[in-house]
């Protein structure tokens, strides 16, 4: 049982922070800059972490892009309030992503040209037996460590982790919580669950401030990935673009 929990955990939270630190923060927002060494790095953890959910990044940064830019309207790709549910939201959303992928949808903003790719590993992790592979790596883990076979109800989250952190994100992000600022849309605040999501769930403050690297405003809010992304400055690995952004 300590196995199970302590994979999981680890899936869990690398799946986030390889989707808060690299995905969103860098791919889509460019807070920091980084060598080209460390973004093949982060690039290629990105791929183990999320593993049979791999989202390629340059399509999960121009979907991201056009959230902001049309945020809790039509044509938000994942505002919570046109969709009956979750599930159609993320349909909706794999949709769009899809068309991002495939070049059939063109990238909202002029710096889409920018955005790092990485031919040889998007073909790795977006091939259905690399997907297919990872889940056979997490059934094996279960067959061997779980003690009984209702753990194997965990499987279907590390199988679509990376998709389900987004969902959870944009649903909650835009639904429930406060907010600090009017941005003329939904996004609030749901501190009580930010615990879970390496501090994606402070969205109000992150539309306020989408370049800003510390995603927490108040006092009483704190942004986990933060410290970290300070310590990776302080080290060289990145360059924050404003390496101490003032409290708004």
């Amino acid at each position: 049982m300590t196995v199970i929990i302590v994979f999981f955990v680890l899936h869990w939270y690398s799946s986030a922070f390889a989707q808060s630190f690299f995905l969103h923060r860098y791919t889509s927002h460019r807070m920091f800059t980084m060598n080209k060494f460390w973004e093949r790095f982060f690039y290629l953890f990105t791929f183990i972490a999320q593993g049979s959910s791999f989202l390629h990044p340059k399509s999960y940064a121009l979907l991201h892009l056009q959230h902001h830019t049309h945020s809790d309207t039509e044509e938000d790709p994942h505002s919570p309030h046109f969709f009956q549910d979750v599930l159609q939201m993320m349909l909706n959303t794999k949709r769009i992503y899809e068309e991002y992928r495939l070049g059939k949808r063109k990238g909202p903003n002029k710096f889409a040209d920018a955005i790092p790719t990485w031919d040889l590993v998007d073909r790795i992790g977006n091939s259905m037996i690399t997907r297919l592979g990872f889940v056979a790596i997490y059934v094996a883990i279960y067959v061997i460590y779980a003690p009984s076979i209702w753990w194997f109800l965990l499987l279907p989250i590390h199988a679509i982790i990376g998709p389900l952190h987004g969902a959870f994100i944009n649903w909650c992000g835009h639904k429930y919580g406060y907010q600090n600022f009017d941005n003329k849309d939904h996004s609030k605040n749901t501190f009580a669950i930010d615990l879970f999501f390496v501090g994606e769930c402070f969205q109000n403050n992150h539309h306020k401030y989408p370049r800003r690297a510390n995603f927490a405003v108040k006092w009483f809010e704190y942004d986990i990935i933060y410290p970290i992304i300070k310590l990776l400055h302080w080290t060289r690995v990145i360059r924050l673009l404003d390496p101490k952004p003032a409290a708004a």
